[in-house]
């Protein structure tokens, strides 16, 4: 039955996906760029319909109040396609840096183009990163939300984390607050397999660091407290999702926990 669900789940997900672009693209470009953004964020709240009548997968949103006014960067853990578009329902006027290459992709990048997303080559060091800054910053005075994951990559439920130091002089560079989010939505929509889980988990939008600390003091403390609101958050998704197929990363993790008397 998962399998069938799977299957049906993202036939409709891309048919979804392709026919929205195709048959809205002539409004999306003829509308101001802000309020254009009202057609992805009515994709991705169609997306979470598919996921709970087809697959069977809810979830929830904590914290909502610590998202603060105007300009910020968002930090959430990245484990799943899920997570690239999830919240854009609940933020204003987000921005993302994004490898250059999708850009190139037909509808995809010019949808990217018109919300004015900051393309970036991942090898490129010095006045690349510097321009990319320079661009990022431009947005965030217009009162824009940056969109970025500080693992960089997807990781897998439970992994060890491995955070960027980028993420650190972003926050020195931007002085805005940084809002983590810690969630699971990999053990439901998993990297590298079609296969899709039924179940209900919680993303957790922590209270933001506010703008002003050392950028070592800042990072130590973004890994901190998002890592802390992961394991939280697995040890409750594991508990009340029992039938679960777990990877193992987060069995190990689990386990780990276990051990320590968490």
């Amino acid at each position: 039955m998962i399998k069938l669900r799977s299957i049906l789940f993202n036939i409709a997900f891309y048919l979804n996906l392709i026919i929205r672009m195709i048959v809205l693209s002539p409004v999306y470009f003829l509308m101001p760029r802000k309020k254009a953004f009202a057609i992805p964020k009515a994709w991705a709240r169609s997306n979470h319909w598919l996921m709970d009548k087809i697959v069977g997968t809810t979830f929830e949103i904590e914290g909502l109040e610590n998202i603060p006014p105007g300009s910020y960067i968002l930090a959430p853990k990245h484990q799943s396609f899920w997570d690239t578009y999830a919240l854009l329902p609940d933020l204003d006027d987000p921005v993302f840096i994004l490898k250059r290459e999708l850009m190139q992709i037909p509808l995809f990048g010019w949808y990217a183009m018109k919300q004015r997303m900051i393309p970036v080559n991942r090898g490129g060091k010095g006045k690349v990163m510097m321009d990319v800054i320079t661009r990022t910053k431009a947005e965030m005075a217009t009162g824009r939300q940056l969109i970025i994951y500080p693992e960089g990559t997807r990781k897998p439920p439970g992994a060890e984390p491995d955070y960027k130091y980028g993420i650190a002089r972003l926050y020195r560079d931007l002085k805005v607050p940084v809002v983590p989010v810690a969630m699971h939505p990999g053990l439901f929509w998993p990297r590298s397999t079609t296969l899709r889980y039924p179940g209900h988990f919680k993303v957790r939008i922590l209270p933001p660091i506010e703008p002003g600390l050392a950028p070592d003091v800042f990072f130590k403390r973004l890994i901190e407290v998002t890592e802390q609101a992961s394991d939280e958050l697995l040890i409750e998704t594991a508990r009340t999702n029992p039938n679960l197929p777990l990877p193992p990363t987060a069995q190990k993790r689990l386990a780990e926990l276990q051990a320590a008397g968490v």
